[in-house]
């Protein structure tokens, strides 16, 4: 078992490692269909390995491993590695098709795009760096991701602004400086070229009717915003903390009635796996009785399935069918799951808590009977385990009190009747020495009148100070009840713990319906309800995840201030980050995934990827009214046209870098499928709106500019008592 589970954990690094050369390769055949030069795509893909293989000294360093999350890190990683040499490499190439040499047109390419560059890549570090370093469970999640990125990203900056430059200056393509093509693939990628040139030339027009119909702009940008809000809080997206995963593998807990002995237990678990082997998807079951728990009434069923491949039927479509097949064998409750994740834990887990357990104890019951009404809730359970028998004894204590016995000497008296004392050894005829304890028989601990005969040693009680015994029953009232099986404790209080799984619906969902419905229970005072379990989890990593994004994005404000010289342009930029969304909310909802653990990794990925489109358009537009004196609308068009290639290319590398991970297969796909679509579908969209809604919230926040500074122009107080008039130096000579 402990071989095959290494055996998957290998399958599953392998899988990252194969979508990450998959994606550096796909990738730079992006390059190579935009720049249709072999010496071109060399230079701009030498940033991937180096990149890469710099950021395992950072990995080393930070006492990482080459495991999921960092490999992870590093195959999602690789659309954002090639981008700063893809934008360097492709201005150099225009500069050389602009007549320029190539030593002239490597120094003031990366010179004119190098403002940029620099912008986009700090605005990263910018996200991952608050990320890195989240306390918590949050943090050891993310911090090995977050990091790895970070490391590599930098790396790719400093290669793109020192390999690629010298390598365009000294290893230059003669074919593209003369001009000639001549293989049938360059002349085919010729002619795709001409047709995109021609198509950024229509993308002037574009702009400038986005510019002549600013409200239509803001009306697109402010409605996408708002349904991609929409949609997870309406619940057409669900949510839950882990994605769907078919890991191969089923678990059936099995817990018998308490009490219940070692030999019963297994007999029921026996049971449950000779059904659990009855499915031909199952290739063996392995059962433990006890487990963490400790407790022989409790024991664990796992089935390993047949790969995803080999098998049509899914892991949840077996464990629903399942579940209704134990639920045939009586004496035992079963619990079917597809993950232990949680260790075994329900996903969802409603703690009751109080001062109270008998109260406690008829809520939860209560509480439960709704959550079985759910639609989507199953395998409902108390952590009570019901009810057993038991022995009540209520000490007099002012009796007690008065014939000089306490409480715990009372105790202390019951402890050899029931738990039982050590006499000594004894030396069996085999040799082996066993451990001698004596107790009551069961019928003697389970029989009320023997219980009240006990004896009671009352130290100095009798005559001339002599030790007095006197029974049980004189002292306290014996009485048998009913009481719970377990009773736990929850920051001081009594706690009862509903537990469910969920199936065919997304926690989240399932979650609200119970809330809707236990909302209707009038519940005694001093009772309350918290959550525990996934959705717990679920709270404390989404809300780091949204604390640190905050300062993510604060934090790229700053550094856009200060690349930009202006606290008004990088609001323009920032804008860019909520358009992702509704690409994110559109992927979940065609592909049916749920906003998890791994789209919200997207999320955090796309914060620092889409700003880099508006960078670039928003940093030529500065540069050609500065350079060029053009005017605002005339700056914003051209910029449009001159940087829809890198833009485009930057985004067909990225969808090509993650699109392993969203269709990859392999033991872990499912789990790591959210990530690619969210950054996939989150990056088309930001793409086609930011080439539209940017230039016109630029042109509509420069006009704000231009309005206010106009009125502390006109505000400015004039001298009434001006000076002498200071003659020109001229006038002076």
């Amino acid at each position: 078992l402990v071989r095959d589970a290494g055996v998957r954990v290998d399958a599953a690094v392998d899988n990252v490692q194969k979508a990450l050369l998959e994606g550096a390769f796909l990738t730079v055949l992006v390059v190579f269909l935009f720049l249709n030069s072999w010496r071109s795509t060399v230079i701009t893909g030498l940033a991937l390995p180096v990149s890469v293989l710099a950021s395992f000294i950072a990995v080393w360093l930070m006492g990482f491993r080459l495991e999921t999350m960092s490999l992870l890190g590093l195959s999602l990683a690789i659309g954002i590695l090639i981008d700063d040499a893809i934008v360097v490499r492709e201005n150099i190439v225009r500069h050389v098709e602009m007549g320029k040499d190539h030593y002239l047109a490597a120094q003031e390419g990366t010179d004119e795009i190098g403002l940029a560059v620099a912008a986009t890549t700090f605005s990263i570090l910018a996200v991952f760096f608050p990320i890195g370093f989240m306390p918590g469970l949050a943090g050891q999640w993310f911090r090995p991701f977050a990091l790895t990125i970070a490391c590599s990203v930098f790396v790719s900056l400093f290669v793109s602004f020192s390999l690629d430059p010298m390598l365009s200056a000294y290893w230059a393509d003669p074919q593209l400086e003369a001009n000639e093509r001549r293989n049938p693939i360059s002349r085919a990628l010729d002619r795709f070229n001409a047709w995109f040139n021609s198509l950024a030339d229509r993308y002037k027009k574009v702009i400038g009717w986005a510019l002549d119909h600013r409200a239509a702009m803001v009306a697109i940008a402010v409605g996408s915003f708002v349904v991609a809000l929409a949609l997870p809080a309406t619940g057409i997206i669900g949510g839950a903390f882990w994605p769907e995963d078919d890991t191969s593998e089923i678990f059936v807990k099995v817990e018998t009635p308490p009490g219940s002995n070692l030999d019963y237990t297994r007999v029921k678990a026996e049971e449950a796996a000779r059904l659990v082997r009855s499915h031909t998807e199952v290739l063996y079951s392995y059962t433990t009785i006890g487990g963490a728990s400790g407790t022989v009434d409790e024991a664990m069923v796992f089935g390993r399935l047949k790969p995803r491949g080999e098998r049509e039927t899914s892991a949840e479509e077996l464990a629903s069918a399942l579940r209704t097949e134990v639920k045939q064998i009586a004496g035992m409750t079963p619990s079917v799951m597809t993950t232990d994740w949680g260790g075994g834990e329900k996903q969802i887990q409603l703690q009751v808590r109080g001062a109270d357990a008998t109260t406690l104890t008829a809520s939860a019951e209560a509480i439960a009977a709704e959550v079985r009404k759910a639609d989507g809730a199953v395998d409902v359970e108390l952590s009570t385990k019901g009810q057993k028998p038991e022995v009540n004894i209520e000490i007099d204590r002012s009796l007690a009190g008065a014939m000089g016995v306490t409480v715990g000497e009372i105790a202390q008296s019951l402890r050899p009747a029931f738990a039982g004392i050590k006499t000594g050894d004894w030396v069996d005829p085999a040799g082996e020495t066993r451990e001698v304890t004596v107790r009551l028989e069961p019928q003697a601990r389970q029989r009320v009148d023997d219980l009240r005969q006990l004896p009671i040693v009352l130290s100095g009680a009798g005559p001339g100070g002599a030790p007095a015994i006197v029974p049980l029953g004189q002292l306290a009232r014996v009485q048998q009840s009913i009481g719970p099986a377990q009773i736990d404790h929850l920051d001081g209080d009594v706690v009862v713990t509903v537990g469910a799984n969920t199936s065919g619906k997304p926690v989240s969902e399932v979650l609200k319906d119970i809330q809707q419905r236990i909302d209707a229970i009038a519940l005694p005072p001093g009772v309350t309800i918290t959550q525990g379990g996934e959705s717990e989890d679920q709270a404390e990593v989404f809300g780091g995840i949204f604390a640190a994004l905050g300062v993510a994005v604060l934090l790229m404000y700053l550094i856009l201030v200060m690349q930009f010289g202006s606290f008004v342009d990088p609001l323009a930029i920032l804008v860019s980050l909520p358009l992702s969304l509704i690409g994110v909310m559109l992927a979940l909802l065609l592909t049916g995934g749920t906003i998890n653990l791994m789209s919200l990794i997207g999320v955090i990925l796309l914060a620092g990827i889409v700003a880099k489109n508006a960078i670039l358009l928003i940093d030529f537009a500065k540069w050609a009214r500065e350079r060029e004196g053009l005017s605002l609308r005339d700056a914003l068009i051209q910029a449009g046209a001159i940087r829809l290639r890198p833009i485009v290319m930057t985004t067909l590398a990225l969808v090509a870098g993650m699109l392993p991970i969203a269709i990859g297969g392999g033991e872990g796909a499912q789990f790591r499928a959210p990530l690619g679509r969210a950054v996939i579908g989150g990056v088309i969209t930001s793409t086609f709106l930011t080439l539209l809604v940017i230039p016109t919230f630029y042109e509509i926040l420069d006009e704000w500019r231009e309005w206010v500074m106009s009125r502390f122009r006109s505000s400015k107080p004039v001298d009434s008592h001006p000076g002498p008039e200071i003659q020109p130096a001229t006038a002076l000579k």
